[in-house]
């Protein structure tokens, strides 16, 4: 037997105190404390990526009138403008603010290469198309048969709608390969999935 073992089983003399690891409670803190390290280190690569107010830092202030936006798009050698619709209370919606266009990286990226503005498709604030027409938000929805929330519409610099893509994306490295998809020009020669697949498949 070693001395450990022989110290271990002697009886403890009155008034010696408890070593730290004898003490009531020690071992739920200490697992407690290791649960809280493997939670810390989970967090912290999503936390690296930093992340901000949407409506302050991924949309542009939304003067309502779409014409004027597209010119400063092309005065500002943006490649095209987005349009989410989204309406109050939409879980897809809440959950790309919360996940995706928080993120400083997709905020950073979007905010170079695009236009950014966010349409409530109940909304009654006023607001001229691409070709100056007038309309409030929710007949501009009703107009381009918007229906499903949130829904991304890409434009080029001349007005005519390039992509839509209806429903909430995966997670920032997919709508970024999706801002990368439209700034690149790569639409105009194929789909997302086949975009998306091909760039898998190179392993990027």
């Amino acid at each position: 037997m070693s001395f450990r073992h022989l110290q271990t089983d002697v009886p403890r003399k009155r008034g010696t105190p408890l070593r730290a690891d004898e003490r009531p409670g020690f071992r739920l803190i200490a697992i407690r404390m290791l649960f809280f390290l493997a939670a810390l280190a989970v967090a912290l690569p999503a936390q690296a990526a930093g992340t901000r107010d949407p409506e302050q830092y991924f949309f542009n202030p939304n003067t309502g009138d779409l014409k004027a936006e597209m010119a400063d798009a092309r005065n500002g050698g943006k490649k095209a403008i987005l349009l989410m619709f989204e309406q109050e209370g939409c879980p897809g919606c809440i959950y790309m603010k919360r996940n995706v266009l928080n993120r400083i990286d997709v905020q950073k990226f979007y905010r170079d290469k695009f236009l950014n503005f966010s349409v409530d498709i109940f909304g009654a604030v006023p607001i001229k198309d691409f070709a100056g027409r007038d309309f409030t938000e929710k007949s501009y929805a009703q107009s381009l048969h918007v229906t499903g929330t949130p829904t991304f519409a890409f434009y080029d610099l001349e007005g005519n709608e390039i992509v839509r893509i209806v429903g909430p994306v995966k997670d920032a490295a997919e709508f970024l390969l999706l801002g990368e998809f439209i700034a690149s020009g790569a639409y105009k020669s194929s789909k997302f999935a086949e975009y998306k697949s091909k760039r898998k498949k190179r392993g990027s």
